[in-house]
């Protein structure tokens, strides 16, 4: 069979597209705001073995495991064994997930009864169940956080449209039509996906749609370990910190070793602390996924798809048992902050090597802001994930009050949120000026959003970092602001910690300050035109 350089990047651009369109359709189709507005959801295309080989560009730590995960489920059902009737659903973070509120469903693909591929779609849901609506502060283990969906296979018309599926996942969540709203623009997703691949095998054939999709994965590939290849080899190593919930609790470390041997990457975790007792740790596949989205930020260019070719040359390890591959039944709502400081960490290391390409730190951290109230008709549950700033580069200034490389999520508007969530309003949505830290190139600002509460008894909870530990400056760059929350009551302000829950009363407002990122360079080399612009934009 040959193949074509043109019909190559055309199959290899329709790839690409069909899951673009994929990831539009599940946004445009979800219930949820934390969907639809934020874009807290991912989408793939897999081959018949299920790698992936195409995937939209949504939530990074998401995508990166995707084909870790498929492969978990395939190997209980084996691909000659589906039909085009069934669906592969999944959620366990012990089994190929990551935390339970991201559930990943495929879809096969049948062309003439031939498996062409997977559609794979991956949301994460405001309410899965467990012990507090939409986020369990308190959980101790992962049974505390939700419903689990071990890999199975289910019937889309036997089991789904008012079947024993999805009946009993409506009767053990707080907001059944948010959540089978969403489920079911995970089947959107998947459909538009399969549609765009059987119609390229009807116009190409399988064997070149197949032979594209190898292809397109060899010239990741390749175009990753040519960027190894340019790095000098050694072992580098650094580490990273999530603090605990108050200033006098310890701190977790991550501790990473980069090992670059011609064109093949090694990255090590050995040495870092063991799992804990709260909702800190991060599943194995959100370790893999925080690491290959680092390397791949700091050496490929947007040019190279990001699909499973890349993972081929960066081999991930944690030991088990650690905060990064911890047993179950670990609680893991919050992994993503340990998932941060994996980036942090391989950051750290690769700026000893090519500093020219990263990045200082920057605020990066998950924090959740989950205010929920149950009135007459049910709950109502707001879940927003809350950015600050990017840290600069050798060549740039830090993005402002945006949200951080591995969640990429978008704010939700102040207009939409307010529709949905009469119980509350927004009073300030403002950056914070003088929160990047100073530098040849300075951080970003993080902001400050406040929240009044308009009704009694609003739970609030969330989790978040950097409250004490600041984000790191590289070259001479100094360090970014911290973050805090605050609650004004009857004028009186009552600081809450940086993983907290509690009962929010009418009037109160809930203050959100969100750290800046590091600058980059000694602060004394900034020119006189970015001090001048900065003052003018009332940043300085």
């Amino acid at each position: 069979m040959t193949l074509s350089d043109v019909d190559n990047a055309i199959l290899n651009r329709a790839l690409i597209a069909a899951s673009h369109e994929m990831g539009a359709k599940l946004i445009r189709s979800a219930h949820s705001p934390i969907v639809r507005e934020a874009q807290d959801c991912s989408a793939a295309l897999t081959d018949p073995k299920g790698r992936v080989v195409a995937q939209a560009e949504l939530t990074a730590i998401q995508l990166g495991s995707i084909s870790h995960t498929l492969d978990r489920c395939l190997a209980l059902f084996a691909p000659e064994t589906l039909t085009p009737d069934d669906f592969l659903i999944t959620n366990d973070p012990f089994n190929g997930g990551q935390h339970v509120q991201d559930i990943f469903l495929f879809s096969p693909i049948f062309f003439k009864e031939q498996l062409v591929g997977f559609s794979a779609s991956v949301v994460h849901h405001i309410d899965v169940g467990g012990g507090a609506p939409g986020l369990n502060a308190e959980a101790r283990d992962v049974f505390q956080e939700g419903l689990i969906f071990p890999p199975t296979k289910y019937s889309f018309d036997r089991d789904w449209n008012g079947g024993p599926l999805e009946r009993m996942i409506g009767a053990n969540v707080r907001m059944p039509e948010a959540t089978i709203g969403d489920i079911n623009a995970q089947f959107a997703a998947n459909l538009i996906g399969a549609k765009r691949l059987v119609t390229l095998a009807e116009q190409y054939g399988v064997d070149k749609l197949l032979l594209a999709m190898s292809r397109a994965l060899d010239y990741s590939e390749t175009r990753m370990r040519n960027a190894i290849a340019e790095l000098p080899d050694g072992i580098f190593s650094a580490e990273a910190e999530i603090e605990g919930a108050t200033a006098s609790s310890p701190t977790t470390k991550i501790r990473v070793e980069v090992e670059i041997s011609g064109d093949q990457m090694d990255i090590s975790f050995d040495g870092t602390d063991p799992q804990l007792k709260n909702n800190l740790n991060c599943p194995y596949a959100s370790t893999i996924a925080a690491a290959i989205a680092c390397v791949k930020s700091v050496l490929t260019s947007d040019d190279v798809p990001f699909n499973e070719g890349i993972a081929r040359a960066v081999r991930v390890s944690a030991p088990l048992g650690s905060i990064l591959n911890p047993r179950p039944p670990a609680a893991v709502r919050a992994r993503l902050l340990a998932s941060h400081r994996v980036f942090n960490s391989i950051m750290m290391a690769l700026a000893r090597v090519c500093p020219d390409k990263v990045i200082a730190e920057g605020f990066d951290t998950t924090t959740p802001i989950c205010l929920s109230h149950q009135g007459a008709t049910g709950y109502s549950i707001y879940l927003e994930i809350l950015g600050g700033g990017y840290g600069a580069g050798m060549n740039n200034d830090g993005a402002d009050g945006v949200d951080c490389p591995l969640s990429n999520c978008s704010n939700i508007p102040i207009e939409a949120l307010e529709m949905d969530y009469q119980f509350m309003r927004i009073e300030n949505y403002a950056l914070r000026p003088g929160s990047g830290g100073a530098g040849r190139r300075r951080g970003g600002h993080g902001f400050e959003r406040s929240y009044r509460m308009l009704k009694d008894d609003v739970l609030f909870s969330t989790y978040t970092d950097r409250f004490n530990i600041r984000p790191r400056g590289l070259m001479g760059g100094q360090p970014g602001a911290a973050c805090s929350i605050h609650i004004e009551r009857n004028g009186i302000e009552i600081p809450l910690t940086s993983k907290a829950s509690c009962a929010l009363e009418k009037g109160d407002l809930l203050v959100v300050r969100t750290g800046g990122g590091a600058g980059f360079g000694e602060p004394d080399d900034r020119s006189e035109e970015q001090v001048s612009k900065d003052l003018r934009l009332g940043l300085a």
